[in-house]
């Protein structure tokens, strides 16, 4: 019998990369004993990424969650472990150290045994704390290499990241194929290179289905000598999501490789369970896109988990696109269409980027330059005219060390914006908070929790947690939650995207202003026309002059304000959004005729 091959179910991660929610702890306490019924699993993803942030969202307790649902496979003896984004911890921007520190306290007392900990840059210097705090904490550190495929990820650009986390010591190395584009050879060799240079060093592929290279992946890790295998189970394995155990199994016993037995009665039960959940309400936030596989994810490289987000954006960018080429004379474009060409222009995109690996938050800000871009070009505008401030921030260094070098067009456009890049280390740009929060939290009467477990949850999710605890997000998530089920005619599932952009008629406005060009909120907040400290604020008068390159409103984020650029000079035909509504990325709020 052959060298033994682990399995971890990555059960959150099934979740989160379908759709927008995680189960309730309910119902994680409900599936829990059939998952260890199974007997196949040595591991589970339990939490990370954005569990407590959607666990918040729903009004929920993560803390609670996180507790109960590890708790049984303890008692059990599968290890738990969770995903973390290095520099950005459990959210999409940077994290102060203090913070970053209370986190792996907090979730070893909670009950999580592994930290799998990665940079979206394989940034090492980012990486150096987490392996620190969590070793201190009395986790196992494992790093996640961020995989993906271009001329600068080379196996040896990975060893010497690996050669960094190694010295920090780190105990377990993840190869984290996000987008499922690792080519099966070049895993092997990776793998085999590791565990030549670090026999001692555990490695574990985690591997999406996406283009569908993973199956071929997962064999060519194992005889390489890959340790642990991520898989998922029925109804949300395969499509863009991960392989099955069954198949992975079967394939490895083949192979010669020694597997744990599986129990079939315990597998269909947690496949049963699994779609009650969706059936009950999770399904509405997951897009059927999702459960498909697509070779075209080969060329742009982006993360089958975006593909229901990314859709819904072109939903939302098709009406203006389409209203402005026949502005212009020019012939209207499909989705399908809209689709190849937004794949097209992030392959134009991505190297000029300096290839930052396209996983979390980096996908969403390559992905997000190039549909702005295309947005541009089809209107007849210049490339790179929007950059948000997140991918300003990326491309000047100041989340990490890009892996290869800038186009030289983007540097110029940099220093005509007056902007300096950074070289130090990003962690510096971001000084400790935790007393902040513990002053206010005191000040409000809130109780710090079990091993200052809600402290780090407020210091981690500020915005979240302030609407969980004035009761806001559960009350918001209900409204949401009753208007999917009536616009779905309940018990279908799924029948809209992950974004829902509000309809405007696109062909009454072009009727009544033949030469309007559409303006469009450039991310997701409120609507911000202006402030007025003597009056109340109001969208501006049909007629006012707008001017290319000055802001005509605001959208106002977590984060700060994002200008609203008109793309034409000209005068205000009409005006969509009110001051102080919300709007999302996309949405039409003006028309300007020029």
């Amino acid at each position: 019998m052959g060298r033994e091959i682990k399995f971890s179910l990555v059960y959150r991660d099934m979740w989160q990369s379908s759709g927008k929610y995680v189960p309730t702890v309910a119902q994680l306490k409900e599936v829990a004993p059939a998952i260890i019924d199974m007997g196949c699993f040595d591991r589970v993803e339990t939490n990370g990424g954005a569990f407590e942030q959607v666990n918040l969202l729903f009004g929920e307790n993560p803390n609670k969650a996180v507790r109960e649902w590890t708790a049984p496979f303890h008692a059990a003896g599968i290890q738990t472990h969770m995903l973390e984004r290095g520099l950005n911890a459990l959210r999409m921007n940077p994290v102060p150290a203090d913070v970053r520190e209370l986190m792996y306290k907090v979730k070893k007392a909670q009950g999580t045994d592994i930290s799998r900990s990665f940079c979206g840059l394989n940034d090492h210097r980012n990486l150096r704390l987490s392996v620190e705090y969590a070793k201190k904490a009395g986790m196992i550190s494992q790093v996640a290499l961020s995989i993906t495929n271009s001329p600068v990820h080379t196996v040896e650009y990975y060893m010497g990241v690996v050669d960094h986390v190694v010295e920090y010591g780190c105990d377990e190395i993840c190869l984290k194929d996000m987008a499922g584009i690792g080519r099966p050879t070049f895993l092997a060799e990776l793998t085999s290179q590791i565990k030549k240079k670090y026999p001692h060093i555990k490695v574990q592929y985690h591997g999406h289905c996406g283009p569908g290279f993973s199956p071929a992946s997962m064999l060519e890790v194992a005889r390489a000598g890959a340790d642990y295998l991520d898989v998922a189970v029925e109804p949300l394995s395969w499509g863009k999501v991960h392989p099955d155990v069954i198949t992975i199994r079967e394939m490895l016993k083949a192979d010669g490789f020694q597997v744990k037995d599986l129990n079939m009665n315990a597998y269909m039960e947690v496949r049963s369970l699994t779609q009650k959940y969706i059936d009950d309400f999770l399904g509405y936030w997951i897009d059927p896109n999702n459960s498909h596989m697509s070779s075209l994810l080969v060329g742009c490289g982006l993360p089958g988990g975006m593909m229901g987000s990314m859709m819904a954006d072109l939903k939302g960018f098709h009406g203006a696109i389409n209203a402005s080429l026949r502005s212009q004379g020019k012939a209207e474009l499909t989705l399908d269409q809209l689709m190849v060409m937004l794949f097209q222009e992030v392959e134009y995109v991505w190297p000029r980027l300096g290839y930052p690996p396209l996983v979390t938050p980096f996908s969403q800000y390559v992905k997000n330059t190039a549909l702005m871009n295309l947005m541009n070009l089809l209107k007849g505008q210049p490339r790179w005219t929007t950059i948000d401030k997140d991918t300003w921030n990326m491309i000047l260094g100041r989340m990490g060390q890009l892996p290869g070098p800038l186009d030289p067009e983007i540097i110029a456009l940099a220093k005509q914006k007056g902007l300096e890049f950074y070289t130090g280390n990003p962690q510096s740009e971001f000084p400790d908070e935790l007393d902040r929060f513990r002053a206010e939290m005191k000040e409000n009467g809130w109780n710090f929790g079990q091993d200052d477990e809600e402290l780090f949850e407020f210091a981690m999710h500020e915005r979240q947690y302030r609407d969980y605890k004035s009761g806001v997000a559960k009350e918001r998530f209900n409204k949401d939650l009753e208007a999917a089920k009536a616009k779905a005619g309940a018990p279908v599932i799924v029948t809209r995207p992950v974004i829902e952009v509000p309809k405007v008629d696109i062909e009454a406005i072009q009727r009544q202003y033949p030469d309007a060009i559409p303006v469009q909120a450039p991310v997701k907040g409120q609507m911000l026309w202006g402030i007025d400290v003597d009056d109340a604020s109001t969208a501006p008068v049909v007629g006012t002059q707008v001017t290319v390159g000055e802001p005509m409103g605001y959208v106002q984020t977590y984060y700060g304000m994002e200008e609203i650029l008109p793309l034409s000079d000209g005068r205000i035909a009409a005006t969509l959004v009110k001051q102080g509504e919300n709007v999302v990325k996309g949405e039409i709020v003006a028309f300007i005729q020029k």
